[in-house]
This record gives C-alpha cells, structure tokens and sequence, in this order.
C-alpha cells in the first residue's frame, strides 16, 4: 500500500508540472496566433482545440475500455504496435489520465480563452450594433460549447465500441517513436498481483485435461 501511495504520489507531481508546462505553452501559441489574427482564423483555432481534445478524450477512454485478451494474440501474430498497445491498456489510469484530464482539459480551457478572444473581434467588426455584438456572443459561445459537448459524446461511444482499434493505432505510433526516435513510452508492463498469479494458476489447473 506505500509503495502504491508512493507511485501514485510521484505520478501526481510529474503530471501536475507536464500540466503547468503544456498549458503554459497553450496558452503562449494561440495567444501568438490570435493576436494579430483575423476573426476568421481564430475561429479555425477554436475549432482545431476542440478537435484536438475530443481526439484525446477518444483514445483516453479507449485505453480503459480495451481489454488486453485480443492483443495478446495480436502479439503472438507479430502484429505491429500490439506489445506497446498492450503497455498501454496497463498504464490505462496514468494514460487517460495524460488523454482526459491533461490534453483534454488544457484544449478546454484553451479554446474558451481563443473562443473570448474571436467573438471580442467579431464584435468589434460590427461595432455600432449593440444588440447583433450581443447575439453574437451569445450564439458563438452556444455553438462553441455545444460542438465540444457533442463531439465528446459522439467520441466517447465510438471509443467503447472500437476500443481495441483505437490503442492498436495508438501502440503502432508508440512502436514508430520507438524505432525511429528511440522513444520509449511505459518501459514496463505492470506485474500481475499475487492474487491474479493464484487465480491464473487455478484456472490452468483447472482446465488441465486429466492424464
């Protein structure tokens, strides 16, 4: 239980600064590219971090619904990508967390600042027009936050329901830093617990045809 509370203390730092890192950085390249930007390409902007963090939360919550039974026998074919996929649905909690709360959280928040931001300058295209600058705030919020909470739940059903595809894909992209960059993400698959060795063990034994 310490060495669990410990693990889990260290993973907790290191993300909380990957966290402050990634959202500084964020924050500083859409602030760069709206600033002197037009309406038009802000809302690019805008439409890209919604995307980038539905993409994420999609392959998050695939690692935790994935089940490693087929990728084991992905393995044992030599397909490509499956042992790190299989790393991957056993670092499901640090991985979606990384997916979900850190990506996905970060392009949020992000892509709400971006979201001021363009409606300020499309306001101020119409400046004079009390009444449209407040429809437009109004609708573009409305249409930011709808597409964001759409597109996760059409996302969220399609990661369950492909679930395996997904951190297949994901593991052939760990298996391609790995070759060519010397990129290794989860070195290590974690070790099955002594209760899960016992009842693998007694299943074998079970199934065992008698001699």
């Amino acid at each position: 239980m310490n060495i669990l509370l410990r693990n889990s203390m260290k993973w907790s730092i290191f993300i909380s600064a990957a966290t402050f890192f990634l959202a500084c950085v964020f924050s500083v390249v859409s602030n760069v590219v709206l600033e002197n930007a037009d309406w038009s390409i802000g809302l690019a902007v805008v439409f890209i971090l919604i995307l980038i963090g539905v993409l994420f939360d999609m392959v998050g919550i695939a690692s935790a619904a994935a089940r490693e039974t087929p990728l084991h026998a992905m393995a044992a074919k030599k397909v490509t990508g499956s042992k790190q996929a299989i790393r991957i649905v056993r670092n499901a909690d640090r991985f979606s967390n990384f997916c979900n709360d850190v990506i996905g959280d970060i392009s949020g928040v992000i892509s709400g600042v971006a979201s001021a931001i363009v409606v300020i300058k499309m306001v101020g295209a119409i400046e004079g027009y009390p009444w449209l600058e407040i429809a437009v705030s109004v609708v573009f919020t409305g249409i930011v936050s709808a597409m964001t909470v759409g597109f996760k739940a059409l996302g969220k059903s399609v990661a369950i329901e492909y679930a395996t595809d997904l951190v297949l894909f994901m593991g052939k992209l760990f298996y391609f830093l790995e070759t060519r960059f010397g990129i290794r993400i989860f070195a290590g698959g974690r070790k099955k617990s002594q209760t899960g060795r016992r009842e693998q063990s007694r299943a074998v034994r079970k199934n065992k045809p008698a001699q």
